[in-house]
C-alpha cells in the first residue's frame, strides 16, 4: 500500500516541490469516540481492510475533503479562509504531522513548518540547547547546526540570552528564536502559519526581508494569514477554503476579493461603481448602518475612476436608527498587490470631525479636493465608530481604480502645485549680492 505522503519527485515537472492530491481529513468531536474510532482503523489496518473513501461516522466532520494543489520551485501559495476552514489541518499533513483519510501529499526537499514559532521548545533548556534540539528535528546534523549558530543567534537578536533557560523568555525572544532556526534550515518549502503576526514592527521587517531572499533563492511557501495585504504582497495564487473544501483558486487578488465579499459583503452589490449593502435584521444593527459607498465628482455624479490629482469625493450612506453622538469614519486605503502599507488613512476623530446624528437617512462626505493616490488599483476600508472605541459598521472590501491625469512622473502620490516665475528688482538683486558676499 502506497504511502500517503512521499518524499518522491514529481515525474512531469522538475521544478514542482509539492503535490497536494485530492487530500480529505476527518475529525471527532468527541475525545472518548475518538480514541475508539483511532483503535478501530489501528485494527482494520492491521486485518487489511483499508477503506479507499472511508465514510463519516457519528460525530465525525469532515476538516479537509477533497483539496487539491501543486507548488512549484520560488512560487508562493496563500491559504485563505475564516477559522475552522481547514488551513492550518492542510499544512499539518503537508508537513507529515497528521496522515490524510485519502489522496495524497508528495514533497521534493526539506520543509520547514513555521506553524507555531517556538512551539517546539523544551522550557526547561536554554536557547542554546534548543537551537541543537530544534534544529536536528528538522533534519540537520551536530555538524551542520554548529556552522549555523552564530547566524542563528545573530538573526534572533538574543544575546546572553541564549544561555537562559526559554521559559525566562518573553513570547518576542521566543519567536524569534523559532523563525530563526526554522531560516537557517534552507528549506525548499517553507509552511507559515500566522507567525508572522508575532513579534515587533522590526522584527516583522527583517522576517519580511529574510523571506524575499529565501524566495529568490528557489524557496517555495505556503502561507496563511488572516491579514489580507499580507496575502496580497507575498503571493501570486491563492486557496479559498470553505468547510474543509476548496471554494475558490487562482490569482491572489481576485480570490481575495471573493472571500472579502463573503466575509464582509454577504447580501451586498456593486452597480455602477456603487457598493450596496442589503439592510440588516435590527438584532444585528448596532443602531447605525452603512447602506451605500461610493465616490462622486463635486456635481454629485457618481465616480467610474478616480483620477489622480482631480476633485473626488467619498460618500458614505448611513440609515441611523437612534440618536448619537460622535460618529466619525476611520478610512484605510491599501494598494493592491504592493507591500501591504497603508497608501493612505484619514480619521474623522484625528481630525476633530465627529458628527450628531438622529434616527434617519444620512450622506457623510470627505471631499477630497486633490487626489492625491497614484494610478493603481486600491481596497478602500470603511470603519463607522461612535467616539473612539465603539465600531458600529465595518466595510473591508469597497474596490476601486485610479488612473494617471499625465502629469505624474515617478512619483508614489500626486502633489498639488503652481509655477510662476517673478521677476526680481533691482533692490532685491542688490541686497541678495552683498548677502553673498564674503
Amino acid at each position: 500500500m502506497m504511502s500517503p505522503r512521499e518524499s518522491l519527485p514529481p515525474p512531469d515537472d522538475r521544478d514542482t516541490v509539492l503535490v497536494v492530491q485530492n487530500v480529505s481529513k476527518k475529525f471527532c468531536r468527541s475525545l472518548k469516540r475518538s480514541l475508539f474510532y483511532g483503535l478501530q482503523d489501528i485494527a482494520t489496518e492491521l486485518m487489511g481492510r483499508h477503506q479507499p473513501d472511508p465514510q463519516l461516522r457519528y460525530n465525525e466532520f469532515w476538516a479537509l475533503k477533497g483539496v487539491s494543489l501543486t507548488l512549484k520551485r520560488g512560487e508562493a501559495l496563500g491559504l485563505i479562509g475564516v477559522n475552522g476552514s481547514g488551513k492550518t489541518t492542510l499544512l499539518r499533513i503537508i508537513s507529515g504531522l497528521i496522515k490524510p483519510d485519502t489522496g495524497m501529499v508528495r514533497v521534493r526537499g526539506k520543509i520547514a513548518p513555521l506553524i507555531a514559532l517556538g512551539a517546539g521548545f523544551s522550557p526547561i533548556l536554554t536557547g542554546r540547547e534548543n537551537i541543537y534540539a530544534n534544529m536536528s528535528i528538522l533534519g540537520l546534523s551536530t555538524k551542520q547546526i554548529e556552522a549555523r549558530f552564530d547566524q542563528v543567534v545573530e538573526f534572533a537578536e538574543i544575546g546572553e540570552a541564549i544561555d537562559a533557560p526559554v521559559y525566562s523568555y518573553s513570547s518576542g525572544m521566543a519567536a524569534r528564536l523559532g523563525f530563526s532556526c526554522a531560516i537557517h534550515t534552507d528549506p525548499e518549502i517553507l509552511l507559515i502559519d500566522e507567525v508572522l503576526a508575532v513579534g515587533d514592527i522590526r522584527f516583522l521587517a527583517r522576517c519580511h526581508r529574510r523571506l524575499h531572499q529565501l524566495r529568490e533563492q528557489g524557496t517555495a511557501f505556503v502561507l496563511v494569514s488572516h491579514n489580507p495585504q499580507a496575502i496580497l504582497s507575498m503571493c501570486q495564487q491563492a486557496v479559498y477554503l470553505q468547510k474543509g473544501m476548496m471554494c475558490m483558486v487562482g490569482e491572489t487578488e481576485a480570490v481575495m476579493a471573493q472571500y472579502e465579499e463573503d466575509l464582509f459583503l454577504a447580501g451586498a452589490r456593486k452597480e455602477s461603481n456603487v457598493l450596496y449593502l442589503s439592510p440588516k435584521p435590527a438584532e444585528e444593527s448596532t443602531g447605525l448602518d452603512v447602506t451605500s459607498i461610493c465616490f462622486k465628482d463635486p456635481q454629485g455624479n457618481v465616480l467610474q475612476t478616480l483620477i489622480s490629482g482631480e476633485p473626488a469625493v467619498l460618500c458614505v450612506t448611513m440609515q441611523a436608527h437612534q440618536a448619537m453622538s460622535q460618529v466619525n469614519l476611520r478610512l484605510s486605503f491599501l494598494e493592491m498587490g504592493k507591500d501591504g502599507q497603508t497608501a493612505l488613512y484619514l480619521g474623522g476623530s484625528n481630525d476633530k470631525e465627529t458628527f450628531q446624528v438622529t434616527p434617519g437617512l444620512y450622506e457623510l462626505q470627505v471631499e477630497l479636493p486633490y487626489l492625491g493616490l497614484a494610478p493603481g488599483a486600491y481596497m478602500l476600508r470603511v470603519d463607522v465608530r461612535r467616539e473612539a472605541l465603539f465600531i458600529l459598521e465595518m466595510i473591508e472590501a469597497f474596490s476601486f481604480t485610479v488612473q494617471s491625469n499625465g502629469r505624474m512622473s515617478k512619483s508614489i502620490f500626486y502633489q498639488p502645485r503652481s509655477w510662476r516665475l517673478l521677476p526680481q528688482t533691482t533692490a532685491t538683486t542688490s541686497r541678495r549680492a552683498t548677502d553673498v558676499s564674503p
